[in-house]
């Protein structure tokens, strides 16, 4: 952490903090999705593990970290007044 000119700690604006977070929830979730090409799936259905019902948990995993980062940026928005970037 940072020290100001009194060497106290300096906090990370609020805007660097989301920004990290939502970067790193990309992140997090581009590995989510990388499961659906794990070599288990590439094999022979072997009667016992649901492959249907996995692949569709790996994607609801990864639509709610997506779903986590969107409301990340809506904390920018909130902060610009609620304003999107899209009204421009």
């Amino acid at each position: 952490m940072a020290e100001n000119t009194a060497g106290e700690p300096e906090m990370n604006p609020i805007e660097d903090m989301v920004a990290s977070l939502r970067a790193s929830i990309g992140e997090e979730g581009e590995k989510v999705l990388a499961l659906k090409g794990h070599d288990f799936f590439k094999g022979k259905f072997d009667g016992v593990a649901n492959h249907g019902e996995m692949i569709a948990n790996i994607m609801l995993a990864y639509r709610h970290l997506e779903d986590a980062k969107m409301r990340l940026g809506k904390v920018f928005q909130a902060k610009d007044g609620g304003k999107s970037v899209y009204d421009q």
